[in-house]
């Protein structure tokens, strides 16, 4: 896919990766970007001529009007980037509460989106949805229960998108990145702690490999090509693959 001319929705706009992508996207000749999120969407919007549309992707309503006021303004989505997410440190013990905030925003607002612009896009026989989810929902993020299955999930879901709708010609990748420099990992330091084990990247750079991604109409896009190798080393010995996690987290988190 070549956005330019295209109609370009990104979640999580505000800031970080999906500050990087709507910037990137205009820059790359969209025909129209808008730029959706809770907080920041509107100084973004204006930088780069699009659309803000405050929008709390864990609120379906929220991304039906998202959706529709896209189209009033710009016409059919070509592109819709359901970027937004958060996270959350600890494990089972983690209040039920914050369990059903993160799952809310990290897997239902992938769900809402999906729910609101599939039958569209079947109906004019095409688009593409590209879903944030991390190397997280390829492998797991230690001292993050919440984080990982949630990821996990996005990706399951993605999956079960491209398979069931491949055929009327919606496309779907997933972008699964390690550690990247934003507020999100701001707290921990600047090497990033475990999530930084290979490096840390800017957004820029995030948004550079989706749209080599994009391009190539590839399913998985893995700003940190490390990931591959991580992914391929665990389906082939699950249990060696545990036990060198086991070991980065008695490294990073001092746990045993």
């Amino acid at each position: 896919m070549d956005v330019a001319g295209k109609v370009v929705v990104v979640t999580g706009g505000g800031s970080g990766i999906g500050r990087a992508l709507a910037q990137r996207f205009a820059a790359d000749g969209a025909g129209g970007v808008v730029v959706a999120d809770i907080a920041g969407a509107g100084e973004v919007a204006d930088v780069i001529g699009g659309l803000a549309v405050e929008t709390d992707v864990a609120v379906e309503s929220d991304v039906i009007r998202l959706v529709e006021a896209t189209e009033a303004t710009y016409g059919p989505i070509d592109l819709f980037c359901s970027n937004a997410g958060v996270g959350s440190f600890g494990g089972v013990e983690v209040v039920d509460g914050e369990w059903q905030r993160i799952w809310s925003i990290n897997v239902m607002g992938h769900v809402y989106a999906a729910r609101a612009l599939v039958p569209r896009m079947a109906a004019r026989g095409g688009g593409y949805l590209l879903n944030t989810a991390s190397a997280a929902g390829l492998l797991t993020q230690l001292g993050s229960a919440p984080y990982s299955v949630t990821k996990h999930a996005a990706v399951a879901l993605a999956e079960w998108l491209a398979i069931t709708h491949g055929h009327q010609g919606i496309k779907v990748s997933v972008l699964c990145p390690q550690g990247v420099r934003t507020a999100m990992t701001a707290p921990l330091g600047d090497d990033g702690g475990v999530v930084g084990v290979d490096g840390m990247i800017e957004p820029e750079a995030v948004a550079d490999s989706v749209v080599a991604g994009l391009a190539a109409e590839q399913f998985l896009i893995l700003p940190h090509p490390e990931v591959a190798d991580y992914v391929q080393r665990k389906s082939d010995d699950y249990d060696r693959w545990i036990g060198g996690m086991q070991r980065l987290q008695s490294r990073f988190l001092g746990e045993t």
